[in-house]
């Protein structure tokens, strides 16, 4: 239901492409649901649309609670959808979270999502799907303390601890230990995570094997061993944290099924 074509005074991103539709452009704005778009992109535009609920926008940086639903499993919906766009149509993609996307469009996507709060507008219009898999390693290191951090048994102490134990049961079991009593927000996201990367190391195309995502993956999730690291600490805990990361993925997926298939359904994107 749109109106005629308007002037564009504050420059944002057109809701079927993503491309910013710039200052004094015109544009056409839907009367119903608020959708902005470029006048070249109406004809991909869905013709049925309804009123959209108001949902406030996410802070720009927080720790993972301050973006996690009200009922479990507390998982980000900017997580859910970015993973689910990417094992739709990425699992084929060699170099899968290696090869970067363009640095321009994750932080306009990553600020589009933000701002958009609970209301995320789909990921399918993102040609690149290296820039999905940007925005959410993106969204994960801007977190004010890192996925396997929090008030309890933070992972950064691992290296230390149950990674270094000879003895495999043991480590499994201290490890286990760790990650179930981390926050609850970090412990779900972790376990959706660690679901998603193993898909990705199973598929051939990718390229990416459980050593490949971990070095990927480690300074992400695992915080330093020290609040404001020098560049010697972040240099020796880097293989540290990928050790981790690679410890954390030789776990079963039964185990990190029983955080988050308690209501399923709450993960499937809208």
């Amino acid at each position: 239901d749109p109106v005629p074509p308007l002037q564009v005074i504050r420059p944002e991103p057109c809701h079927i492409c993503g491309s910013r539709i710039r200052f004094g452009k015109t544009a056409i704005k839907c009367c119903q649901c608020q959708l902005l778009l470029h006048t070249k992109c109406r004809e991909q535009c869905p013709s049925l649309c309804a009123p959209r609920p108001h949902h406030p926008a996410w802070p720009r940086e927080g720790v993972l609670a301050d973006f996690a639903p009200s009922t479990p499993p507390l998982v980000p919906t900017l997580v859910v959808q970015c993973v689910t766009e990417v094992e739709t149509r990425g699992l084929t993609e060699t170099g899968l979270y290696r090869v970067p996307g363009s640095e321009q469009l994750v932080r306009e996507w990553k600020r589009k999502l933000l701002r958009a709060g609970g209301a995320l507008p789909a990921l399918s219009s993102v040609a690149d799907i290296h820039v999905v898999c940007g925005v959410l390693k993106d969204f994960l290191r801007g977190l004010k303390e890192p996925l396997g951090e929090g008030a309890a048994s933070p992972l950064t102490r691992l290296p230390g601890t149950a990674t270094d134990i000879p003895d495999d049961a043991a480590s499994d079991t201290a490890l286990r230990h760790v990650v179930s009593k981390l926050p609850p927000a970090n412990r779900d996201t972790l376990a959706f995570l660690m679901l998603h990367l193993l898909n990705v190391s199973h598929s051939p195309d990718c390229k990416m094997d459980v050593l490949n995502l971990s070095r990927v993956f480690g300074p992400t999730l695992v915080g330093h061993s020290s609040a404001n690291p020098t560049p010697l600490v972040i240099m020796e805990d880097t293989p540290r944290q990928s050790k981790v990361v690679a410890r954390l993925l030789s776990l079963p997926p039964s185990f990190w099924k029983g955080f988050v298939e308690t209501e399923q359904e709450n993960l499937v994107p809208m």
